[in-house]
């Protein structure tokens, strides 16, 4: 059975997720992720993400709500949906003592594919583990582990790749690397949901970003959107001469002298049609203020993160 065509490859609507003590994980969730997209999932521990994840997975049985994979079903068309989903955890579970190459192979086979090992082999050579298909598991680096992790979730083919915090425990060099994975997989055609705890690693990758806190989905927003929308600008000027203090007409501007006087800093919101740069530098011409140089800096997703969460 193959999927309709022009579908997203997620379609979540109404999802929630009550426990047996009446914790409510999830809390109506609407998602929907659109086929070759880089989705990051962003929220603090206990937000929901996991659960999200293992509920489209078939690994939680949601309370209420419809899940579709690709446009099929997640109960009514439930191996259908599982074959399309390749899914990486955050926890390493493999048999110590099997080689990559098994792992990985065994991994296809549960899913009832056909042996074809010159995929296995693509795979391997394309993360990085051709080298190590020998190798038994419990040779490799924490790193090399979770790449055979990835290796394992596409060894079936899906078009739809979880990554839940795919990085975890990974060295700076390493996750780079993995990076640049995920984005040839997106070129292959396979879209990819991934959580992180790193948000430069989002604000790196993905196309668009979805913010879940207590169960709640409180936002979801193209990348570039977001920051603009909610990102803040600072005007940043190097002066010539240092200032003790703020002249008396700066006062109750959104303006700070740091560096021991040596800058100030203004901060403006960057969709106001009037942001106050002309005037604040006709000011400092008044005030016979010099500089050295001026620059502008944006604000970082995870400061846009942490005032969602904050408001949230």
């Amino acid at each position: 059975m193959t999927p309709p065509d022009k579908t997203p490859a997620l379609e979540i609507r109404g999802l929630e997720k009550t426990y047996q003590n009446g914790f409510q994980a999830l809390k109506t969730v609407d998602l929907t992720i659109q086929t070759g997209e880089i989705f990051a999932l962003l929220g603090p521990n206990g937000a929901g993400k996991t659960t999200l994840i293992n509920a489209v997975c078939g690994i939680v049985r949601p309370s209420a709500g419809q899940i579709q994979v690709c446009g099929f079903d997640h109960v009514t068309h439930y191996r259908n949906t599982r074959d399309l989903i390749g899914l990486v955890p955050q926890e390493i579970t493999t048999d110590a003592f099997e080689t990559v190459w098994n792992t990985v192979r065994f991994s296809r086979g549960l899913f009832g594919k056909p042996r074809n090992d010159a995929y296995i082999e693509t795979l391997l050579k394309r993360l990085s583990l051709w080298d190590k298909k020998d190798n038994q598991l419990r040779m490799l680096s924490g790193g090399m582990k979770r790449r055979v992790m990835i290796a394992k979730a596409l060894s079936h083919e899906p078009q739809v790749l979880f990554l839940d915090e795919p990085t975890a425990g990974v060295d700076v060099t390493l996750r780079s690397s993995m990076w640049d994975q995920v984005r040839e997989l997106r070129e292959t055609g396979v879209t990819i949901i991934l959580t992180t705890h790193y948000i430069e690693e989002a604000e790196e990758m993905a196309d668009r970003i979805g913010v879940i806190n207590h169960g709640e989905l409180i936002l979801t927003e193209n990348k570039k959107s977001l920051m603009k929308k909610l990102g803040k600008k600072e005007l940043v000027i190097d002066l010539a001469q240092p200032l003790t203090e703020l002249p008396a007409s700066l006062a109750g501007k959104p303006i700070q002298l740091l560096q021991d006087g040596q800058q100030l800093v203004y901060t403006y919101d960057t969709l106001q049609e009037n942001n106050g740069v002309a005037e604040l530098m006709d000011e400092l011409k008044t005030q016979h203020i010099r500089f050295k140089d001026i620059s502008t800096q944006q604000s970082s997703l995870e400061e846009i993160f942490v005032q969602l969460v904050g408001q949230a």
